[in-house]
């Protein structure tokens, strides 16, 4: 019996060795990352386009609402305005003083501390604050009237509270992070724990549950995915009133880039910050959203349902 030998060649061998790498590229959903990368690219793409054409029909005066092709084509001329610090200035008036890219890089890494410390803390204690209310009658009695008083309360009009307990430095601007998500955290945690449905709560105590387990096995996983969205928009709020906290003058930050342009008249240096912010913003929500869909592995996709209407 003939043996038919068979020629391996090389683009066989390289389909043979790609097959597991394409395997593992459709099972991560590597399509659908590259179809929401596009979509994404070509959303700002698309935004960025028609600023480049009003500033080329004459629309957009540069000098004020100069386009992005201006604003980001010299990262070293922006780079050198977020070096605000002033433990910098001595270095720099002896040559020794951080490129921009360090500038932008340390600059970014202090408001994005910032802005973490202070979600990270609201976030803990409104979470708290919000299950005591409903677990505790006298703490509803007590406390619940104050938070709702205070949370109309602009996180502007809590500037002045900030310096005068914090000083200048870090602490004034986490307060200022603390201060305006805090309450509408309270409530927002209220709500969604007299949102559960009563059927959980009597099938458990059915089941012999104490109020102590109902909360900890029943409430507190059911507002989960309810409060994860409520983080997710209150992310956006904390870099909102972090600059405004850092346009006061704490050292050194994004916000201080900010009123250092409108001091100067700088309006490529104000579109270039808000890029970075937007970018920043971004991120944290992408990466928000991904431990979202790791934490919440049962729950469907929301978006998947909406497209099956």
């Amino acid at each position: 019996m003939a043996v038919v030998e068979r020629d391996v060649r090389p683009s066989d061998a390289a389909a043979g060795t790609s097959r597991p790498a394409a395997r593992w590229f459709l099972s991560v959903g590597g399509i659908d990352w590259l179809t929401k990368a596009w979509w994404t690219c070509l959303s700002v793409g698309l935004f960025a386009g028609l600023w480049e054409l009003l500033w080329a029909v004459g629309w957009a005066d540069p000098q004020l609402l100069p386009p992005p092709h201006i604003f980001l084509s010299d990262f070293g001329e922006q780079g050198k305005f977020f070096n605000t610090a002033t433990r910098w200035q001595v270095g720099q008036s002896m040559g020794e003083g951080p490129s921009a890219f360090e500038s932008v890089m340390i600059t970014v890494a202090a408001t994005t501390m910032r802005v973490f410390v202070g979600l990270v803390i609201a976030c803990v204690l409104a979470i708290s604050v919000g299950v005591a209310v409903r677990y505790w009658h006298v703490i509803d009695k007590l406390v619940l009237p104050t938070v709702t008083l205070l949370s109309p309360v602009s996180p502007i009009a809590w500037l002045p509270v900030a310096i005068f307990l914090f000083g200048i430095g870090n602490a004034p601007a986490i307060f200022m992070v603390v201060v305006a998500l805090f309450f509408h955290m309270v409530l927002a945690t209220i709500a969604q724990i007299d949102s559960v449905s009563p059927n959980l709560i009597n099938v458990a105590r059915t089941m012999g549950a104490s109020k102590h387990q109902i909360y900890g096995r029943v409430i507190v996983p059911a507002i989960l995915p309810g409060m994860l969205q409520v983080l997710r928009m209150n992310l956006f709020g904390a870099w909102m009133v972090v600059l405004v906290a850092e346009s006061t003058g704490v050292g050194y930050g994004m916000g201080q880039v900010i009123m250092l342009a409108r001091n100067t008249f700088n309006p490529s240096l104000v579109f270039f910050t808000i890029a970075v912010v937007g970018v920043l913003g971004f991120g944290f929500d992408w990466l928000l959203r991904l431990a979202q869909r790791r934490i919440l592995y049962w729950l469907p996709d929301t978006q998947e349902k909406l497209r099956g209407l």
